[in-house]
């Protein structure tokens, strides 16, 4: 047999047929995950993060934050303008000391950086009435949260028949509470957020030696009355909360320019 002449129309068609051929293989191999096998490692698994969707759904999306309640405790320093003019305008529970307009929850006591952890309590009786809010918000006058971000969590724990306390948590102990605050989960409280079940079960008759920090006590409060091992603890994404300064593109901005208390 006489050898085929390779001319460039042949050349071509050999060279299209095994980059063909290549391809299947490599496509093959990634679906099954073939390349241990192959190159002696496996690929980089791509790290899981929440979904973040920007606002499509108005209505759905409308339903969702009418049930809504951000829990704002403030003081003579806060902006209570500023906080108006941001989405969370019309689903803001401003918590204060005493009675002045566009309070919500009203604690009729003074309160000082020692003493948050009662107006903590004092917010957490409060919101026990509020029976038509499905999610709750707690953020601090210095922070500032993404609402697409927040939709997405709702979207996500919507009709959870579990607790569920969505923050960075942290354990913390206490030689002075060893069996009511030692080594609680709680979460940080630039934000947290939680659902109706968790406010249901929430102790707010909790008792401990204090003063204690309000967020500490907030935790120890889910953990005697809705029992650690019955929350679903879900990490906050850091990306879409600001806590004393907001950064992004063009924007520099300073949400803590006034020391609290």
């Amino acid at each position: 047999m006489s050898p085929i002449p390779f001319n460039r129309p042949r050349i071509l068609v050999l060279l299209i047929a095994l980059g063909i051929i290549a391809t299947s293989l490599i496509v093959t191999s990634d679906h099954h995950n073939y390349w241990g096998a192959l190159e002696g490692w496996s690929p980089p698994e791509t790290p899981h993060h929440s979904p973040h969707y920007p606002h499509r759904q108005p209505v759905e999306d409308q339903m969702l934050l009418d049930r809504l309640a951000v829990i704002l405790p403030i003081n003579n320093n806060t902006d209570l303008k500023f906080y108006r003019n941001t989405w969370f305008g019309d689903y803001l529970y401003p918590v204060c000391d005493w009675e002045e307009p566009g309070c919500k929850i009203v604690c009729n006591k003074t309160s000082t950086y020692r003493t948050l952890d009662e107006k903590t309590i004092c917010f957490s009786r409060a919101i026990k009435s509020y029976d038509n809010m499905e999610f709750f918000i707690k953020v601090d006058d210095d922070s500032f949260v993404d609402k697409g971000y927040v939709l997405d969590l709702m979207r996500n724990s919507t009709g959870s028949d579990h607790p569920v306390y969505i923050s960075h948590h942290t354990r913390l102990g206490d030689k002075g509470n060893p069996d009511t605050l030692n080594r609680v989960l709680y979460g940080n409280g630039k934000f947290y957020m939680f659902n109706r079940n968790l406010v249901k079960c929430l102790d707010t008759e909790f008792k401990y030696h204090g003063p204690r920090n309000e967020d500490f006590v907030f935790g120890g409060m889910v953990n005697s009355g809705c029992g650690e091992q019955n929350v679903y603890y879900i990490r906050e994404d850091d990306k879409f909360i600001w806590h004393k300064r907001y950064t992004y593109k063009n924007k520099d901005i300073n949400l803590g320019y006034i020391k609290n208390h």
